[in-house]
């Protein structure tokens, strides 16, 4: 397989709060908030404990679980660091982690960024976002475009950090021949469709699809930090 892993700015932030993995066979994104450099912190801390955890239980089985017990403990610093210094207080940071063995996928999610599969000519959203309006979209209140564009999408239902117990989602999918798998933070997500992303993903390549992703987000506005990792065929 080839990686490939991005970030940016974007237009109007003032620090760059997300932080990225792309070390094969781990992948993963986060984005913090928490306000002055809590938020870059906290999604800096999430992703160091993620690459200790799994590379210190580099002889167990891998599985989705290997995944859920680093973000457990990411959550227990991020939380207790929180409590202990005043500047970090309310701070917290998505995760959405992949781990490739084989030719399994072993995801682990809080939050919503987003982990996206792509098979074929369909691009499929394997990850639940855990937002406000994620829930009221899955309730049928508001459709899927409404929520693009609802004075609530950045409250999130889940994070970790913010509290000193919380739920992992986990899953396990198989690696077809010619997937290729998207992870970003909804700085992408929240200005870009899926329809674009799609389009952008199926034209082929790895470092000039990410580019032109966090291209299309910046032209789109770029409120927010923008981070990716694309992981291609190795073939492609």
């Amino acid at each position: 397989m080839l990686a490939y892993a991005k970030t940016d700015i974007g237009k109007v932030r003032e620090t760059n709060e997300d932080s990225y993995i792309c070390v094969p066979p781990l992948f993963a994104v986060a984005d913090g908030m928490g306000g002055h450099v809590a938020g870059e912190i906290a999604s800096r801390l999430a992703s160091d404990t993620l690459k200790k955890c799994v590379a210190s239980r580099e002889e167990a089985p891998p599985s989705a679980t290997l995944l859920e017990e680093a973000i457990l403990e990411a959550n227990s610093l991020i939380f207790r660091l929180a409590q202990e210094k005043s500047e970090c207080a309310g701070m917290g940071t998505t995760i959405t982690a992949v781990y490739i063995h084989g030719s399994k996928i072993f995801w682990g999610h809080v939050g919503d960024s987003r982990l996206y599969l792509l098979r074929g000519n369909q691009l499929q959203q394997i990850t639940e976002d855990h937002s406000l309006v994620g829930a009221l979209v899955r309730s049928g209140s508001i459709t899927k475009e409404e929520s693009l564009v609802h004075p609530q999408r950045n409250i999130l239902t889940r994070a970790v950090g913010t509290d000193e117990q919380i739920k992992v989602d986990t899953g396990e999918i198989d690696w077809v021949d010619g997937d290729s798998l998207l992870i970003c933070t909804d700085g992408l997500t929240t200005l870009v469709r899926d329809e674009e992303i799609l389009s952008i993903l199926s034209a082929g390549g790895g470092a000039s699809c990410l580019e032109m992703l966090l291209a299309a987000a910046n032209a789109a506005g770029g409120y927010d930090n923008i981070t990716a990792v694309l992981i291609r065929p190795g073939e492609g």
